[in-house]
């Protein structure tokens, strides 16, 4: 990849420190990031090259493990990196960035690690120093808005400055190699394309479970909740990706186009139907992976919030391939395991000819972490004589046993495929207000009533209620280990 120049606004935060660095540190290390690249950190505070680079080496060293990935490394890739003091309200420092990012030429990644309230101030910022030409990429983290309108204002804020061509709005679930391995998945075999249909599909489950609690995050969290932090993002490009027609090609619009038909064919939820169709839930102290946790609000240190910290709901997708066919989605902080993955339930077998020994139905299970892969559940007969007895058995697809090797994190696909200029893994503007629209009904139906979200002890799979929402309809939650 030739030379170019990634930007981080926010370039001493966590997102960068934790996830960005060593995500172009492990590109380094495999040759994609060459000499003459240049990395900057953007923030207010006054430091040096030097500081800001010993502060990524204790990064890097904390969350990467050098024993496996080259540390003669380091060095070298600190060097690519430089600091530079700006204030994203104001003037200060603005010259001094344009005038070392002067060659238009070279592909200039903005980064905007920063609050979405602050997308508008920078991009002006860009425009008014010469620094939007067509080789610059912008690059936004979530959340775009907290609604459909403050979306539609962030967006139009970007759009005044950049291309939406320009524009990478990025979900780190899209990188991940399982989720890509889906498109390969339905398309590339003859086997499931066929049977990816309510005719041979009962139905689907997602699941994005989480050990943590709050962490660092516990101002933005409170104004946000599960629904706004998870559902409206991660988890509905997941379904788009499970209930997307066949694109006409790999070329990006192509892909999205089939996304946003998801979402537009998407049965709403609104006033009465969110009581039976959707759970909402705040954890209690309890226990993790052996540990005694707090609840919620002691960790948010207050007496009382309605933030949900879990989200189950039930969806369809009102189309000819999907319809009748339920989509159950659940997400939570401080649930019994930290997993995410999707299960298609196939239906039935129409006519048992085994009396009484009970036939499994087939299951096809997609492991997005912690350990990547994919298993399908099938029946076959237990060996041995003494009659025909039927196990429910995996044929499992392990990608670190069958690949070997590293498996990339996320972020380094997404960050490379900016600097190529290859949008297909990050949203467009179309589809992150189809997705507000679905769920701003939602919020509004929770917000005018009373409920407070059920309670649920840390360490279980969430309040009693997900259960009867899933249970009601004869169907139970996958919670096999992988």
């Amino acid at each position: 990849m030739a030379p170019f120049d990634l930007i981080i606004f926010g370039g001493t935060g966590d997102l960068a420190l934790r996830k960005l660095l060593p995500a172009l540190f492990h590109r380094y290390v495999d040759g994609q990031i060459v000499a003459g690249t240049r990395l900057f950190g953007l923030a207010r505070d006054s430091q040096t090259d030097e500081a800001y680079r010993e502060r990524v080496r204790e990064a890097l060293q904390k969350h990467l493990a050098f024993d496996l990935r080259a540390p003669a490394a380091l060095e070298p890739f600190l060097q690519l990196l430089s600091y530079r003091r700006i204030d994203l309200q104001a003037d200060e420092g603005w010259g001094e960035l344009a005038g070392e990012l002067a060659d238009e030429s070279r592909v200039r990644v903005f980064y905007l690690a920063v609050g979405p309230d602050l997308f508008g101030s920078v991009g002006s910022r860009l425009q008014a120093h010469g620094l939007t030409g067509a080789n610059t990429r912008v690059v936004v983290e979530k959340p775009i808005g907290h609604d459909r309108a403050s979306a539609a204002a962030i967006n139009d804020a970007l759009g005044q400055v950049f291309a939406e061509s320009q524009i990478y709005r990025i979900d780190h679930y899209l990188g991940k190699e399982t989720v890509q391995n889906l498109t390969a998945l339905r398309f590339g075999n003859a086997l499931f394309e066929p049977l990816w249909r309510a005719e041979h599909i009962d139905h689907v489950q997602i699941t994005v479970a989480e050990t943590v609690g709050l962490e660092r995050r516990a101002s933005y969290y409170d104004k946000s909740g599960a629904l706004r932090d998870m559902v409206q993002n991660h988890m509905l490009q997941l379904l788009c990706l499970v209930a997307m027609e066949p694109p006409s090609s790999l070329a990006a619009d192509a892909i999205r186009d089939e996304k946003l038909k998801v979402l537009h064919s998407l049965k709403p939820i609104a006033d009465g139907a969110t009581s039976h169709l959707t759970v909402r839930g705040q954890y209690r102290a309890g226990a993790v992976e052996g540990r005694p946790v707090p609840g919620y609000l002691e960790e948010l240190g207050t007496n009382t919030s309605r933030t949900e910290t879990f989200v189950a709901l039930k969806a369809e997708v009102s189309n000819w391939r999907w319809a009748g066919v339920p989509f159950y989605l659940r997400t939570g902080k401080r649930l019994a395991e930290r997993m995410s993955e999707i299960v298609l339930t196939f239906r039935k077998v129409p006519h048992s000819i085994f009396g009484d020994e009970p036939v499994a139905q087939n299951q096809l299970v997609i492991r997005l972490q912690p350990d990547e892969g994919v298993k399908l559940w099938i029946v076959n007969k237990i060996p041995g004589p003494g009659g025909l007895r039927l196990r429910r058995v995996p044929m499992d697809l392990s990608f670190a046993e069958t690949f070997g090797g590293r498996q990339p994190e996320a972020y380094e696909r997404l960050l490379m495929d900016v600097v190529r200029g290859n949008p297909m893994l990050f949203m467009r503007r179309d589809e992150v207000e189809a997705a507000w629209a679905w769920i701003d009904p939602i919020l509004a139906a929770w917000q005018s009533s009373n409920e407070s979200p059920k309670a649920y002890t840390a360490g279980s799979w969430g309040p009693s209620s997900a259960v009867a929402l899933i249970e009601r309809d004869g169907r139970t939650w996958h919670e096999d280990a992988v």
